[in-house]
Order: structure tokens, then sequence, then C-alpha cells
């Protein structure tokens, strides 16, 4: 175990640093001059513009200004945005928002998703599985713009039952409609996944002898069919996690929450370079913990699986 921790935190630090180069060449490298754009129409004084530009390292080489910014990343010094704001003060207030609503939408996709596919693959070929794939196959084609205005009108004007814009309330209640509209395309994956393991597992040797020894249909199913059933369905949750993460810009929008997606999506209307790179390698670093998680479950699921 030791040993494929190691190597798993050596995959992660390659990753990492090759991901925030990447990242942070793109942004950095394009032709247009953020520091200029400050000004509008008119046009920065030259002191002011070349000391703003010494202030983020613009007059280094490109290399230099990334050891500078990956310096700051270990001592939690994501530095300042081009508006004169600290970039780790934005990230508290935009990152707590979208964790609730990332963590309300796995919740979602996963215990629902799990529970209607397991009854799905149980009743394998019936009106119920049929229904149930239906409706999963119609949540994966339209788009989740879509989704989240159809939810927003019957839900929140209609019927009342949610608020229709979050705005400043941001408690579980106010989330819930939104988070639920993040997942439902994540719920419909996972629901169609567990369908098809439950159904493959229901034909296998070791549930055939589970069920000759005389065991009960709720142990057969619990303990020897969702237990090998679930080790695609978290390899799944544990990527999703993170592109829930990086992709609620759509949702927050609908829904007008302050979170990560409608933060990114300003900075990069306003051209804040450090706010883009350090969001989004905050988002790698979640992408990354959340598969090494997800990694280490494989052995809770099924033992027969070892690292050494």
């Amino acid at each position: 175990m030791l040993r494929y921790l190691l190597s798993r935190l050596g995959q992660v630090v390659i990753v990492f640093f090759g991901a925030t180069l990447l990242i942070y060449a793109l942004v950095f490298l394009v032709p247009d001059d953020p520091i200029a754009a400050l000004g509008g129409d008119r046009k920065l004084p030259p002191d002011v513009a070349a000391g703003l530009r010494a202030q983020y390292h613009l007059d280094q080489n490109f290399f230099v200004q990334y050891w500078y910014y990956i310096k700051g990343v270990f001592s939690l010094d994501f530095g300042t945005s081009f508006s004169g704001q600290p970039v780790w003060d934005v990230m508290k207030r935009a990152f707590p928002v979208t964790v609730n609503l990332a963590l309300i939408a796995l919740a979602v996709e996963a215990v629902l998703g799990v529970f209607f596919g397991v009854l799905a693959g149980l009743k394998k070929g019936k009106w119920f599985d049929t229904t149930i794939l239906a409706v999963s196959l119609i949540v994966i084609a339209v788009p989740i713009f879509v989704l989240g205005f159809i939810a927003q009108y019957v839900f929140g004007v209609k019927l009342q039952w949610f608020p229709v814009t979050v705005g400043g309330n941001l408690d579980f209640y106010h989330l819930l409609l939104p988070g639920i509209v993040l997942g439902l395309v994540s719920f419909a994956y996972v629901v169609r996944l567990t369908r098809s393991q439950v159904a493959e597992n229901l034909t296998a040797d070791y549930v055939r002898t589970a069920t000759a020894k005389g065991l009960p249909r709720w142990r057969v199913v619990i303990v020897h069919v969702l237990r090998n059933s679930l080790i695609p369905v978290v390899t799944f949750l544990g990527a999703d996690l993170g592109a829930l993460m990086g992709g609620a810009l759509v949702t927050e929008g609908i829904f007008n929450v302050p979170g990560v997606g409608g933060t990114i999506y300003q900075a990069v209307i306003r051209g804040e370079a450090p706010t883009v790179v350090s969001f989004v390698t905050v988002l790698i670093l979640i992408y990354l913990i959340s598969n090494v998680v997800v990694d280490l479950l494989y052995a809770a699921l099924d033992p027969r699986i070892r690292y050494a």
C-alpha cells in the first residue's frame, strides 16, 4: 500500500506541474496586453504601466513568471487580481458556494442514481427498466441550460417550491434546485452505468452459487451484486467531482449563484489572468485528490484488489 501511495503521489506531482504549466502558458502567452487593457479607452501612463508589469512579473520571461506563481501557490499566496483584490479573498467567497453546490449534485447522482440503477438492473426488460432508460436518455440529450430553465420555470415560477434565483442566499434550501439541475446529467449516466453492471453481475457464477446456498435475495443483491457493480460507478463519481466543480458555470449563471464558474467567467471577460490561473489550479488539485481517493476505495469495494 505504501509503495502504491508513493507511486500515485509521483503521478499527482507530474500531472499537477504539467497541467498548471499548460494552463499558465495558455493564459499568459496570449497576444493581448492585460496591463494595457486596464486603462480601457485611455492609455495608462508609462510609469504606471511599468510599475504594474513589475508587480506582476510581466517584465520577466515566462519561466520566471511561472516560478513566482508556483512559489505563491505553495505558500497559499495567489497574488492580486488586476482589479487590486487578493485572489485568495475571492476564492474564500466563491469556492465554498460551489463546493456545496457540487456536493448536492454528487449526492443526487450517487444516491438516487445508484438506487434507480439497481432497481432497473433487477427488473431488466420490464416496464420500469424501459422507463428509466428512456428518462435517462432524454436527460442526457437535453442541454443543461434547457433543463435549468425548465426547472426554474416549473418549480420556481409555477409551483413556487424553490426560489427562482439564489443571489446572496447561500443556504441549503436556495442551493437545492440548482444542485439538482447540476447533477441531472451525471445522474442519468450513473443510472445507466449501475443498471448495466447490476444486470451483468446477476448472471455471474458467484451470484448463482450464493443463491444456491440459500442466501436471502437482499443479501445476494447488496453484498455480492451491488458491491461488485459499484467499482466503475465510483470511478465515474470520482472523476465527476472535478467536472462538477468546473462545469457549474451554466448552472450558476441560470440561478445567479456567486460561485467558481461565475467568478472564472467574469475574470476571463476582464482579462484577469492571475484569477483564472489560480482558480483552475485549485480545480486541478481537487480533481487529482478525488481520483486518488477513488483508487483507495477500490480495495474497500473489492478485497481481491491489492496494491503491492
